[in-house]
């Protein structure tokens, strides 16, 4: 079912498509979207939404963090150049609905994101724009302001309050980020959406009505609750976590969520917190909404972002986000999902089983 926030963004969408030739390229784009039949066909249309990372650069080091581990401690850092970022866009926009510049790194800062937002409202006006910030860093007000008329959602990224903000995010003090994005809220457009993102883990599940009261204070009406992927983080006792997220403690713990909704009627909650059968076909990401790295390479999707565990190519060097998308791996992974069979990358995440 669509959420009240996917339903405000897609009216926006509507009210600033402009009929020409875009329109039209649109439209039979958006009509083989609709006529693809996953289990019959594996090469795909132009994508309506996409992930573009454009650096994974961050100021915070946080527990929860997958940088923080393994597989981001072998990760390649840096940004986009904006000759890049522009290439993805010129490719794509006639075709999107939505595109997010969020990656594994702090998006604010990019130093040229307010260059890249302006080109994608230029080529593309109804095209959403999404980004996630941790809103905690000296600037971040005059960082976001001059962006707000270009962004349509922006995720504020809240896995506590105060000293359990503190202890996920070491060296960093809650009232900074309080006041930050206090700030930010006031100045922000009327059609700009906020909302608080919040990953859900054993240091933080008690805290989830503090970060409740947190947003309505702020007057923010949207928050999405989501449980850590332990996919991203091999570190990570996995059955300790697997039997804390199915134990009644934590079942508790989502139920007063659901009655918290009841006594905060500005509030619309999200949960992605249900775990799959063990279907590989219970995840989307073969099909819906590709990342694209920094450095340009498309990996399977956001919740383990590691080129140099598993990429499908380059979108840089190996012709473009189509030719990308439609190569020989691409095509075989969405192979893999016709016969449901789940990767050894992906047996570990939540998306699937848990």
């Amino acid at each position: 079912m669509i959420s009240k926030r996917h339903l405000k963004l897609a009216l926006k969408l509507i009210k600033n498509k402009r009929i020409n030739g875009d329109f039209i390229r649109y439209v039979r784009n958006r009509i083989r979207s609709f006529c693809l039949n996953p289990h019959k066909q594996v090469v795909l249309p132009f994508p309506t939404g996409i992930m573009l990372e454009l650096g994974n650069r961050c100021n915070l080091h946080c527990t929860i963090c997958p940088r923080e581990y393994k597989y981001g401690k072998q990760m390649d850092i840096g940004f986009m150049s904006l000759q890049n970022a522009y290439q993805v866009i010129d490719e794509l926009y006639p075709y999107l609905d939505s595109i997010g510049l969020t990656g594994l790194g702090e998006t604010l800062l990019y130093p040229q994101l307010l260059e890249v937002v302006q080109y994608i409202k230029r080529k593309n006006k109804s095209i959403i724009i999404t980004i996630s910030t941790n809103a905690n860093f000296e600037g971040c007000v005059e960082k976001i302001k001059p962006l707000l008329p270009y962004l349509d959602n922006v995720q504020f990224s809240v896995d506590g309050t105060n000293n359990v903000y503190e202890k996920i995010r070491p060296n960093t003090h809650f009232k900074d980020v309080a006041d930050n994005i206090r700030q930010i809220v006031t100045i922000g457009q009327k059609e700009t959406i906020f909302m608080i993102n919040t990953v859900i883990t054993r240091e933080n599940y008690l805290n989830v009505p503090n970060i409740i009261d947190f947003a309505d204070q702020l007057g923010i009406q949207y928050i999405n609750f989501n449980r850590i992927n332990l996919a991203s983080i091999p570190e990570l006792p996995r059955e300790e976590y697997t039997q804390f997220f199915h134990s009644t403690e934590y079942t508790n713990t989502l139920q007063k969520l659901f009655e918290l909704q009841k006594t905060h009627p500005g509030l619309t909650f999200s949960e992605e917190t249900k775990g799959g059968n063990g279907s590989f076909q219970e995840c989307t990401f073969a099909w819906h909404h590709q990342y694209i790295t920094w450095d340009g390479y498309m990996v399977p999707c956001c919740a383990k972002p590691f080129p140099k565990e598993i990429h499908f190519g380059n979108v840089f060097t190996d012709g473009g986000v189509m030719n990308v998308l439609n190569g020989k791996k691409y095509l075989a992974w969405r192979r893999l999902w016709q016969e449901n069979k789940t990767p050894d990358f992906c047996k570990t995440c939540n998306n699937i089983c848990l």
